[in-house]
């Protein structure tokens, strides 16, 4: 199977791998193209958090997933709003379908923009309708930057997806000087922008590797006996 890169002038044909669903995860497994929700963190005209998913889902799509893109604008901020909020329930609705994530964010005063950290924390760690929103799927975090090289962003995107029990893969990007790196909304060629394919690629083998097997990786000992205790409790009452 060949890749379809006329959307990614930047790839060098044929060095981009198909993802094989089947080799990853066997022929049991779900066979369906992943579905991966990618978020950003900026709602400027010229976001390069956005400019950056976007180039991210270009990549994926090639891979053969079906991605998801939110636009924060017009998302209340946390506790400002009912959860029926129709902003709300689009965030929720689209963690609940994804199996991955994506999470792309500028860098502002040395940490994640307040835009990234609201949609995070729209998004609950309890279940809706008995799932749990995030529990299990897979996550791959990005930053850029308007200055020098730096990761306090994903360091901090990182400690949340473990907070919110994603799996989050080894491989991450930081953009520095992220305005020398677009043009015409596009990114330019550079070791940069291969990071990302890379971050991509890994993101949708770990996702196909783990996916349909959330149950047994997030199985709890602590919560099996909170379980029986509950259980104890309803039938001794």
């Amino acid at each position: 199977m060949s890749i379809d890169t006329s959307d990614m002038p930047n790839i060098v044909p044929g060095a981009l791998q198909p993802l094989d669903i089947a080799a990853l995860a066997g022929p049991d497994a779900p066979q369906h193209p992943p579905r991966i929700l990618l978020l950003y963190g900026s709602l400027r005209d010229v976001s390069y958090s956005r400019l950056a998913a976007e180039e991210g889902a270009r990549v994926l799509r090639a891979l053969g997933c079906e991605t998801r893109i939110f636009d924060p604008s017009g998302l209340p901020l946390p506790d400002d709003a009912d959860a029926d909020h129709p902003k709300v329930e689009e965030l929720r609705d689209l963690a609940l379908w994804s199996e991955g994530m994506v999470w792309s964010s500028p860098e502002r005063h040395g940490a994640m923009t307040g835009i990234m950290k609201t949609q995070i924390d729209w998004i609950p760690l309890s279940a809706i309708g008995g799932i749990r929103p995030t529990q299990g799927k897979t996550l791959a975090v990005m930053q850029v930057s308007g200055g020098s090289q730096s990761f306090n962003t994903v360091n901090q995107l990182r400690i949340l997806g473990r907070w919110m029990r994603l799996i989050t893969i080894p491989n991450q990007s930081s953009v520095p000087m992220a305005w020398k790196e677009f043009a015409d909304g596009r990114m330019k060629p550079s070791a940069l922008y291969n990071r990302i394919v890379d971050v991509m690629e890994e993101l949708a083998r770990f996702t196909v590797m783990t996916r349909g097997r959330s149950a047994m990786l997030t199985d709890r000992y602590s919560e099996r006996v909170e379980t029986q205790e509950d259980v104890h409790k309803r039938v001794s009452s």
